[in-house]
């Protein structure tokens, strides 16, 4: 049995997604995380990355995390990468050349993009956007981003999805990575082909679930 930790407002998002492309059934526990908690160490505290019974199961402290049939894993790319080898289908790699492509495309999203699209997402969330610093911290990003944007851009000109000619778990990782900068709407319109492939994998029925879903949580 598969049982995931993490909220849907988090990067658990990816997770939840990938459990929904591959129709796995699963137990949902979610973990906020704790600095939306005011006393996250209290006895009556909600279920948080700070309590001890969390952390009795992933230490370290984040979501999201995975329990599979007795198996811990966390890192939330790793996660969708393990779910999709080890439940095939067209999600996840067919050959060995498939493979390479999935995992270069995942890791360069993580260490490329995310680094710079988190920080406008969070600029947002925090409510900064209109702020000096905000501002400030927003145009940094959208300037390191446009180097990585501009090869992702090219490349689906070429081809519809990442890798061959299907959706990916490369796709999920990278689309969910690539949706904090969505907001920066005048930027990403020099990206026409990225903002189409946005549109494709966001039009996936599964996507649609989780993000009823993380709605629904309010």
């Amino acid at each position: 049995m598969l049982t995931i930790y993490g909220v849907y407002q988090s990067r658990a998002s990816r997770v939840y997604w990938t459990a929904l492309e591959l129709g796995l059934e699963f137990e949902s526990v979610p973990v906020l995380q704790g600095w939306r908690v005011p006393e996250p160490t209290a006895a009556d505290a909600p279920v948080n990355t700070q309590s001890a019974d969390f952390l009795a199961i992933h230490p370290n402290g984040h979501i999201p995390s995975i329990v599979d049939d007795g198996l811990a894993i966390d890192e939330s790319l790793a996660i969708t990468l393990y779910l999709a080898r080890k439940h095939g289908g067209p999600l996840s790699a067919q050959t060995v050349t498939e493979e390479g492509e999935i995992l270069s495309w995942s890791f360069w999203g993580a260490t490329e993009v995310e680094p710079h699209t988190v920080k406008v997402v969070l600029t947002y969330d925090n409510g900064l956007e209109a702020t000096d610093g905000g501002r400030e911290t927003i145009t940094v990003a959208r300037r390191m981003l446009r180097r990585p944007l501009k090869r992702l851009n090219e490349h689906l000109g070429k081809q519809d999805y990442l890798v061959g000619d299907r959706f990916t778990v490369a796709d999920l990782n990278v689309v969910e990575i690539i949706r904090y900068v969505l907001s920066e709407t005048d930027f990403m319109a020099d990206n026409p082909h990225i903002l189409a492939w946005v549109d494709r994998c966001h039009d996936r029925p599964a996507f649609r679930e989780m993000m009823a879903r993380r709605k629904a949580e309010g």
